[in-house]
């Protein structure tokens, strides 16, 4: 049987790079790579997108949709890393631990849309609580979300890494303050609020990494009334979707003394680098609380996420090729 033939359509990027970086080696594919000279001109990408079984898009919205138009044949599946279709209804939604259904309509797809790093991070704390019931979907939610300035990409990183930078690089910078941010639609559509949840997004000086957190009071939520129950239904809800080993998965009880957090501990926002899952954290008391998703915002955040919804595809062992 003939190895599934997959593209990269704008692999020098810092996604495609990711992406490659961890298909490079596995036998259970046939990676095709186009001519260095040639990878932006359109003949010779009609030929390789329309010559894969399955393509990943690590491109600018518009050349996203631009290389989906140059696709001719019914059979080349896709994976795109741009925004351009998370809001898509006709796409896929990229997030199989979400719900069964999600798994299973990705592995069925034929258009996946990859989801965003910060969007990964809410949605992994929004999406449960909304969809099991104990969070109303017209629930007016806040979120901050610490990321390394790789999610900026090259020009970004050139940037930060600059010799001459600004000394402004040195400490965190908060951006998208007038709430427009481009992952804003996805995370209220993909978690099924009615209002969009206000949001900061904020870039430090470090290479990758990410951690978002929602605050929450207990009343906001129904059907629980401790922060031991939260953690019990979120932590069902994982198993049964990722199973208990799962690339996403909820860490220790908060309120055990064993596994529990006090007063000295630290969230590290570059804690899970290199690393292809995602963790969630609750921290707080019975009144009030926190959720932190922590994870890589170039692995669980987009590659990994992209590499892992491939292998869902492809019917291949789901964690193959990722960084655990």
């Amino acid at each position: 049987m003939s190895k599934p033939k997959v593209y990269i359509d704008g692999k020098e990027g810092t996604t495609g790079l990711q992406i490659y970086e961890r298909l490079g080696d596995r036998e259970d594919i046939e990676l095709l790579l186009i001519d260095e000279d040639k990878r932006k001109d359109v003949a010779e990408r009609w030929k390789f997108l329309n010559e894969a079984d399955l393509v990943f898009l690590c491109l600018p919205d518009e050349a996203a949709r631009e290389a989906v138009s140059l696709i001719e044949n019914g059979r080349t599946r896709v994976i795109d890393c741009s925004t351009a279709h998370r809001t898509k209804t006709d796409w896929v939604y990229g997030f199989p631990e979400l719900s069964r259904l999600h798994r299973a309509r990705i592995a069925e797809g034929m258009r996946v849309a990859n989801p965003g790093c910060h969007a990964t991070g809410f949605l992994s704390i929004a999406a449960p609580l909304v969809g099991m019931g104990l969070l109303d979907p017209d629930t007016p939610l806040t979120c901050f979300s610490l990321t390394g300035y790789s999610g900026g990409g090259k020009k970004m990183i050139a940037r930060y890494e600059a010799e001459d930078r600004p000394a402004a690089c040195a400490s965190p910078a908060l951006y998208g303050l007038c709430q427009d941010h481009k992952h804003l639609p996805e995370m209220q559509l993909r978690a099924g609020l009615t209002v969009p949840p206000v949001f900061v997004p904020i870039v430090d000086d470090y290479y990758k990494g990410m951690a978002t957190t929602v605050m929450l009071h207990m009343s906001q939520l129904r059907g629980v009334k401790t922060l031991h129950e939260v953690w019990q239904r979120l932590s069902e809800f994982y198993i049964s979707t990722a199973g208990a080993d799962g690339i996403v998965r909820v860490e220790g009880d908060p309120t055990d003394p064993e596994t529990g957090i006090d007063s000295g501990f630290k969230i590290y926002a570059n804690q899970w680098r290199g690393k292809d899952t995602l963790s969630l954290i609750l921290a707080g008391n019975d009144e009030q609380f926190t959720v932190t998703a922590l994870f890589d915002n170039l692995g669980k955040g987009a590659s990994g996420a992209a590499v892992q919804n491939m292998n869902l595809m492809l019917g291949l062992p789901e964690t193959a090729g990722l960084h655990l």
